[in-house]
């Protein structure tokens, strides 16, 4: 038998309307528009408005455009895994809901967390369920609301994070296009550098916590700042090496958009020039499981079937990694 590959097929995104300009962040807290910019690259981001609404009614549209593309209904879904770190609820799975709104009555679905890299966890887990040969269409989506988990009277973490979702489709194929590698990694001893104080297990909520205010993102940036530009710098390289790649048989780099700086020290390592580097940070912000999917959907009309692509990341655990893929498709 032909070993199969786990190709992308479709490509689906959604970006909600609402932008949280600069100009208006300066207004809420102690910051303004030039340190934001120097510091992270960052313009605006966008905001889901509207009561009741999760990163499931982000991630709905993404991948209904993605099955539009791919000319296939979401009862052919085999299974769906949402990578996000603001799930609608602690519990029932988000990728459940989606499914549930979406009529992918014939999927299993789970959720993934590994913060900002997330979405490469879960392309890897789903591109295995392809090579396996038992499924044939896996949808991956990196959805996160952001905006909920954050502290609009933080000026470290406010200025940096927006909402957004992307999704994109799996199918077995026998050409060589597809996830050819992946090299992924974690941490726990990072934990204390980045993550949200209360509301898990260990301090669950009561009234105390949320006066205390310990449901947002709690940062140290200088440490994580550090740890990532080693993290996604180092792991992307070293992907390279190990399958004989040099800057020039790269076509794209899809690096996690948290910071322009840590994202122009990966291409550095990579020895890519800024022509062959993403960039969407100025518009969205960091969307955390959104990015890397935001960025395939932004720049889908540009990639080549064959393009050697390197998508990589670095997030909350920590967690970092770096996959390659051989797009297969001309859009």
């Amino acid at each position: 038998m032909q070993k199969l590959n786990a190709a992308i097929t479709a490509v689906g995104g959604y970006v909600p309307e609402y932008k949280l300009t600069n100009a208006e962040l300066e207004k809420m807290v102690d910051t303004n528009d030039e340190w934001i910019r120097t510091r992270t690259g960052i313009s605006e981001r966008r905001i889901l408005k509207g009561e009741g609404l999760g990163s499931s009614d982000m991630a709905v549209p993404a991948v209904l455009e993605l099955c539009k593309k791919g000319g296939i209904k979401p009862e052919e879904i085999d299974c769906l895994i949402c990578a996000t770190v603001t799930p609608d609820m602690v519990f029932p799975a988000t990728a459940n809901l989606i499914c549930d709104k979406i009529g992918a009555v014939n999927s299993f679905s789970f959720d993934v967390m590994a913060a900002c890299s997330g979405f490469l966890y879960a392309l890897t887990t789903g591109a295995s369920f392809i090579e396996s040969g038992r499924y044939k269409k896996v949808v991956v989506v990196g959805a996160d609301k952001m905006s909920s988990i954050v502290d609009y009277s933080d000026r470290t973490t406010c200025i940096i994070f927006g909402d957004g979702a992307g999704a994109v489709l799996l199918e077995p194929t026998t050409e060589d296009v597809g996830i050819k590698d992946s090299l992924l990694k974690s941490d726990g001893s990072g934990s204390k550098f980045l993550h949200m104080k209360a509301g898990g297990s260990v301090k669950p909520s009561t009234v105390e916590t949320v006066l205390a205010r310990e449901h947002f993102v709690y940062q140290e940036g200088q440490s994580v700042f550090k740890f990532a530009v080693k993290g996604m710098a180092d792991v992307s390289y070293e992907l390279m090496q190990r399958n004989n790649l040099t800057g020039d048989d790269i076509a794209w780099l899809v690096p996690h958009q948290a910071n322009l700086r840590i994202i122009d020290a990966t291409a550095n390592r990579m020895g890519l020039p800024k022509e062959k580097v993403m960039v969407n940070i100025q518009k969205y912000g960091n969307t955390t499981a959104g990015t890397l999917p935001l960025c395939l959907w932004e720049w889908e009309k540009q990639l080549k079937k064959g393009d050697n692509i390197i998508l990589a990341a670095f997030g909350g655990g920590f967690t970092w990694g770096a996959t390659l893929v051989k797009w297969g498709y001309n859009s």
